[in-house]
């Protein structure tokens, strides 16, 4: 079971039209546990209006003391140009990057000194929840919905703008309901859009996986998987893999790319330079920044 909490701070929550009552939610947690739910997640965001690290610290210890087996600390994007709703956030509220940056590093601190380890790409876990076990294991996978102990399974999508996954194609659902439920009634499909991945796109899907899992890439065994020169294939990258090892992010040599603990927290920017259509996309395109 995962709940989403966001945060407990009252003005927080006023400040994103958000009703979280900290009691149902332990409740919640609690008769989960009763039922027989073998784990338990919460979601936090960190960089909301009006958050602030004292409040937010409040937060993380009421959560830590429920003892959850996960946690996920996200990052609040902006993007009000793409949701509705957020065009009522009033962007002065927001906190600056170095208010992001400290209400992470609380995080992180909290999390650690209360012996949750860092999966990657914001989750946290316990030493015995099963994603930490996978990953000591080596058997750790990622997909578009988090981390998971099931490799390449097909995911159906329900509801408005739910992604799938069938065999190697994704697919999304429309964005309104209106639209949603006319296709519905219509006897169609509700999608919108969908791309089957070509041969570049299954490597590069393979090496995004391998960093985010596992923080490492062992280009022989690449090489051997996918019959491909991996210095050759993936000169552009490396050069710009280069710049983030002389910032201390990770270390790159003949044979191996190891994220250091540091680059552990931007595996998400190491990731995005195998990013193909990123890349090609990004000058005409807007995304949410990673911190």
């Amino acid at each position: 079971m995962s709940l989403g909490v966001q945060d407990f701070d009252q003005e927080v929550q006023q400040a994103v039209n958000r009703i979280q009552s900290e009691a149902e939610t332990m409740q919640v947690m609690d008769a989960a546990r009763r039922y027989g739910f073998k784990s338990l997640s919460v979601d936090l965001i960190y960089g909301l209006p009006k958050q602030r690290v004292a409040g937010f610290g409040v937060t993380l210890d009421k959560v830590i003391a429920a003892r959850p087996d996960r946690l996920s600390i996200y990052n609040y994007a902006h993007l009000p140009h793409l949701f509705k709703t957020q065009r009522q956030i009033n962007e002065a509220d927001l906190p600056s990057l170095d208010d992001k940056l400290n209400l992470l590093s609380l995080a992180i601190r909290k999390l650690n000194e209360a012996g949750y380890l860092y999966i990657g790409m914001d989750h946290f876990a316990l030493p015995g929840d099963e994603l930490a076990v996978a990953q000591r294991a080596g058997t750790l996978h990622r997909n578009f919905q988090g981390y998971s102990t099931h490799d390449d399974i097909d995911l159906l999508a329900l509801g408005v703008s739910g992604i799938g996954k069938l065999g190697n194609s994704y697919n999304q659902n429309v964005r309104t309901i209106e639209e949603y439920y006319a296709l519905l009634d219509a006897g169609k499909l509700p999608l919108f859009r969908g791309m089957e991945l070509n041969w570049d796109d299954a490597l590069r899907r393979g090496i995004i996986q391998q960093l985010m899992c596992g923080f490492a890439l062992d280009f022989a065994a690449i090489e051997a998987q996918w019959a491909v020169q991996f210095r050759d294939y993936f000169a552009a990258e490396l050069e710009v893999l280069k710049a983030l090892g002389e910032a201390g992010l990770l270390t790159l040599d003949a044979h191996y790319l190891r994220v250091l603990p540091k680059g552990r927290l931007l595996v998400r920017n190491i990731a995005m330079v195998f990013d193909r259509y990123l890349r090609e996309s990004q000058p005409m395109q807007r995304y949410s920044k990673t911190i």
